[in-house]
């Protein structure tokens, strides 16, 4: 990163120093371009390393690129998390920062003779070979690797590792690497990498069995009700009085107890859901509209049989592209926080949780049509700042749980006594990895372990539990092999209630992925180049990984028209 940031000076020292253009007014100019990148690198740097600093506690992971696509896309959901005083001290730290770092380069320049002192063709000729060898700091030697952030880390403990990346070079690194999917993850040969990922959805040699139907035969479409909850975990429903609704939902219907999120962003998780594709961590889909809209989507194949559409949700549509990524999959209709009157937008998120659902109580009661529908509803407010109508538990981030989870109930309450409930489907999810308890470490199976639970009248099946391995981009095949559609178009996506199929959970974290099933679990860290945990067959578990991570990069580069 030094390296990098040497190369302007350095170019301008050396076009002051040449004997044919020097002059004292050329010199003035040079000295105040050289203050004026100084200040702005200096910002630059206080910047990403105080955002570096302020992020950590929420995504545990360097600073990338993510920031921009939040910020670019919605500022004011971007910044709904920040409270104004964690806001007034960034600036400050930024600022303070920026400030001592421009009072290091004044003094060095004020130490530079060069201005006024002749200088051979000779010691031009040095400084251009001094200029030139830059390329070793930035390339990091003359080794066939090139620098990357994985050669800072040095210890068994993340947090250690990512203490010593330099997060100015980690965003850059985000931002130039991000988009060329066709070269990201050259694990291992092609044909390979094809052969251990078909293995991996090989049909199980077991033409006896049965596929598992949860939904009653006279119920040829319910309606599916998709509730995204905001950070939930399967961690905080063992908590005691914070998720009461959801435990007795637990009991009366079916959990899926081995369930896994995918990844750790609402926008990565999303993708998981609604397209049945592990969503890469590094990059946000939702960035790539054009890609997205050539995948096929759990929406558009319900819409092929008839299913109308609606998606609810209390924030800001644009947030992260959202409104494109739905609209690709056809979602017919769109309530999100501008729908709604301005006093009902009571938080930093936009509508609380419980005026949500009560506008889809409004719409269901207002709706005669005997069309089956395909209703998602995504919670925010179990969200930071954890600002929420309701006050049951002393702690801040378990209030607002017990709150979502109670808007959550008191729907699912009120369903029941409609006559829509013996044809409803409900389906709860996390939108990704859990934010309970605090501190926790992205590299531990626990972390992505979440509750799927499914409930309705047009369930045959309840008080059950099915124990197999899955993770959020089985959903998608999922249901549609219990209503008995093709889903054939999902490479990703495995049939949870099907046991002819291999059952496993992937999901990935900042540059790393995960595998489990009943043979077996790893965890990855592409930057340690290694696996941080591991049970059973490593190598074989490891193989498998890389090759679902290499496919997963091939099938989005395919996506041409982008």
């Amino acid at each position: 990163m030094s390296g990098y940031l040497t190369v302007l000076p350095s170019l301008l020292i050396l076009l002051g120093s040449l004997p044919v253009v020097r002059s004292p007014r050329l010199s003035k100019t040079i000295t105040k371009g050289m203050k004026a990148y100084f200040g702005i690198a200096a910002v630059c740097c206080s910047m990403a390393f105080v955002s570096n600093i302020a992020l950590y506690g929420y995504w545990r992971f360097p600073l990338d690129s993510t920031p921009i696509f939040f910020v670019t896309s919605s500022p004011a959901a971007a910044m709904a998390s920040v409270a104004w005083w964690q806001l007034l001290l960034g600036l400050l730290a930024m600022g303070f920062t920026a400030w001592g770092v421009c009072q290091l380069f004044a003094l060095l320049l004020s130490r530079f003779a060069w201005q006024n002192n002749p200088t051979s063709w000779r010691q031009s000729l040095l400084l251009l070979l001094l200029c030139a060898l830059l390329i070793l700091p930035i390339r990091g030697g003359v080794s066939v690797a090139t620098m990357n952030t994985g050669q800072a880390y040095f210890s068994p403990n993340q947090e250690l590792n990512h203490a010593a990346v330099n997060p100015l070079f980690s965003f850059m690194e985000s931002v130039t690497h991000q988009t060329d999917f066709a070269k990201a993850y050259r694990l291992m040969d092609d044909k390979e990498a094809h052969r251990l990922f078909a293995s991996l959805h090989k049909p199980l040699n077991d033409a006896d069995s049965m596929h598992l139907s949860l939904i009653r035969r006279e119920i040829a479409q319910p309606d599916i009700y998709l509730i995204i909850m905001e950070s939930f975990s399967d961690t905080i429903m063992h908590v005691p009085h914070v998720t009461p609704m959801l435990n007795r939902i637990k009991q009366e219907g079916v959990w899926f107890s081995r369930f896994y999120a995918n990844s750790f962003r609402t926008d990565r998780g999303l993708v998981s859901c609604l397209l049945g594709v592990p969503a890469p961590s590094t990059i946000s889909l939702m960035k790539f509209p054009r890609k997205t809209s050539l995948m096929p989507s759990l929406a558009a194949q319900l819409v092929k049989h008839g299913y109308a559409t609606h998606y609810y949700y209390g924030g800001d549509a644009d947030f992260t592209n959202m409104r494109s990524f739905l609209i690709n999959q056809r979602f017919m209709n769109l309530t999100e926080a501008h729908d709604f009157p301005v006093e009902d937008r009571l938080s930093k998120w936009g509508v609380p949780d419980h005026l949500l659902f009560q506008r889809v109580e409004k719409d269901l009661s207002a709706s005669h049509s005997m069309r089956p529908t395909f209703r998602v509803i995504q919670t925010s407010s179990s969200h930071e700042p954890f600002d929420v109508p309701f006050h049951r538990l002393s702690d801040k981030k378990l209030n607002a749980f017990a709150y979502s989870d109670d808007c959550i109930g008191r729907f699912v309450e009120w369903l029941k006594k409609t006559d829509r409930w013996n044809r409803s489907l409900v389906v709860l999810i996390p939108d990704h990895l859990g934010a309970w308890p605090d501190d926790i470490d992205n590299f531990s199976f626990w972390r992505f372990h979440v509750p799927m639970l499914w409930t309705g009248g047009a369930l045959s099946s309840t008080k059950k539990v099915v124990d197999i391995y899955g993770s959020q981009q089985d959903i998608t095949a999922s249901l549609l092999g219990q209503l008995g559609y093709d889903h054939s178009m999902f490479p990703f996506s495995k049939d949870l209630l099907d046991p002819k199929e291999p059952h496993y959970a992937f999901f990935m974290m900042n540059d790393g992925f995960g595998l489990i099933d009943d043979h077996g679990s790893m965890i990855y860290d592409f930057n340690r180049k290694a696996a941080v945990k591991s049970k059973g067959s490593s190598s074989l578990f490891e193989q498998r990984g890389k090759a679902i991570t290499q496919v997963l990069f091939d099938y989005i580069a395919r996506l041409r028209n982008s």
